[in-house]
């Protein structure tokens, strides 16, 4: 599942899947992992890495929210809500909280600078493709069960460097990177 989030990460980045695509097929590869696991009936033979930590004593059961970090966020706020459907949850004047039906939310903030723009004053693309101005600031997982206190333990027993993100009495959650660099937050929402 890892690597397959990674590529398609990576095809976002590189201009070959719209945030649209990447949606839905980040929603798809969420809604086919519980089925593909247990479609197997025996885990793979290949040996695990002598680095690893072991098995979670949690699994993923949620998608909580996919955080953009983009030049204007209005201006993409009314793109999603006007295109996809999605429905502003807040706006806070400098980012919005927008739910997508069913399978989480997405949240739009002003972070990223606009593309250059070329010598005519048009902007700068592959193609025909407008330059990658947005990219993914973080993808959060909600986990169960949930233990504040034991997360955060597991998550730097296994090395990593937890921040917490504690929004409210209700929202509990770290952030900390993978492998590439991807800033991974895991929450206690498992709506």
């Amino acid at each position: 599942m890892e690597a397959l989030i990674a590529r398609l990460l990576q095809s976002f980045e590189d201009g070959r899947l719209t945030r649209r695509e990447l949606i839905q097929s980040l929603a798809l590869a969420a809604a086919a992992a519980p089925a593909a696991a247990s479609a197997q009936s025996k885990p793979a033979a290949a040996a695990a890495p002598a680095a690893s930590a072991g098995k979670a004593p949690w699994k993923t059961v949620h998608l909580d929210h996919i955080s953009y970090a983009v030049s204007d966020y209005k201006k993409s706020v009314a793109f999603y809500t006007d295109l996809m459907g999605w429905e502003v949850k807040n706006d806070a004047g400098n980012q919005a909280t927008l739910s997508i039906g069913n399978i989480g939310e997405i949240i739009i903030r002003n972070s990223r600078r606009p593309a250059e723009s070329g010598t005519n004053g048009q902007a700068t693309a592959r193609g025909d493709r407008p330059p990658l101005t947005g990219v993914i600031n973080h993808i959060s997982w909600g986990i169960e069960p949930w233990n504040t206190e034991s997360v955060e333990a597991e998550l730097k027993r296994r090395g990593l460097t937890p921040r917490p993100d504690m929004v409210g009495d209700d929202f509990k959650s770290f952030h900390v990177l993978d492998p590439d660099g991807w800033d991974l937050q895991i929450s206690n929402q498992t709506k």
